[in-house]
């Protein structure tokens, strides 16, 4: 195989790779250096009885992502303050064409589930991402992981049973949910305290990743009030404040800048026409591939 082909082959995967690997690990630069590392191993590898390339290269990125998975657990237990993925820029484009598939892989990099997925074993999740998200038969499964099919059956039922019942119910309709993030951030930034709590649940949640490094609760917020008065004193302390809309992790998202400079990202869950929790990203380390 020449080196061209070699490289077409995997680029043409790269996307899946990329997908699964971030849906394990839920930083970009950790599913980056495992993708980089399954190069590695795909250009030196002896690929003669190599049938299906997709499989053989999802086989070597999940199990990276498993290794790579039970390192970061001890780390992530030391964190400092509520954790969160790292926002991630998606953009399904044509290569997704069906409708539904595009609804279950925005679900399965949300940020809902990927903080579920985060009190899964690593095979539980690697299970999970696999057969929920990309939809790979168990018996592909089990090959990779190297377990029997009827232990992989197994160990879906019980992540898919975990998600399930910890997952909160959220309304999905994209223009809403801008819409609201729109008004919610107009009040918060002009300071319209009775605009913004008309728009928050009276039991709204804002979880919070600052990782100690910029200001952020220490703890999950409860109550619009606490909620409130938080938000109004963070946006008054962000000088030369402008905004800028994406698609963050499959929905609605905003990065809010200071002085051109990313400060953090913004996501709302809504339920009901309100907002019932905010997600607030300000680890510098998690906004580096904005800068």
């Amino acid at each position: 195989m020449a080196t061209e082909t070699v490289t077409d082959v995997f680029e043409e995967h790269r996307p899946v790779l990329v997908g699964v690997a971030y849906r394990m690990l839920a930083r970009i630069a950790d599913a980056e250096d495992v993708v980089q590392e399954a190069w590695l191993r795909w250009s030196a590898a002896s690929r003669e009885d190599v049938r299906e390339p997709r499989a053989f290269l999802v086989a070597i990125v999940t199990r990276l992502a498993i290794d790579r998975l039970r390192q970061l657990g001890t780390r992530r237990e030391a964190y400092v303050g509520p954790w969160l993925p790292e926002p991630l820029v998606t953009d399904f484009g044509p290569t997704v064409p069906d409708t539904a598939e595009r609804a279950v892989l925005a679900d399965s990099v949300s940020v809902a589930v990927l903080v579920v997925l985060e009190s899964l074993s690593p095979l539980e999740r690697a299970v999970f991402v696999l057969r929920e998200a990309f939809g790979f038969p168990y018996a592909e499964i089990a090959a990779t992981l190297d377990r029997t099919e009827a232990a992989v059956r197994q160990l879906a039922g019980r992540a898919r049973r975990h998600v399930e019942e910890r997952k909160p119910r959220y309304d999905v309709d994209p223009a809403q949910r801008r819409d609201l993030t729109e008004r919610f951030l107009a009040a918060a930034a002009g300071g319209d305290i009775a605009a913004l709590l008309a728009l928050l649940a009276p039991d709204v949640r804002l979880v919070g990743d600052s990782g100690g490094k910029s200001k952020g609760p220490l703890r999950i917020l409860r109550s619009a009030d606490k909620v409130g008065r938080f938000l109004f004193a963070v946006a008054g302390q962000i000088p030369d404040l402008t905004t800028r809309f994406l698609e963050l992790n499959g929905g609605p998202g905003v990065l809010v800048l200071s002085g051109g400079r990313p400060d953090s990202t913004v996501q709302v869950d809504i339920r009901g026409g309100v907002i019932q929790c905010v997600y607030i990203v300000r680890n510098p380390d998690k906004l580096a591939a904005f800068a």
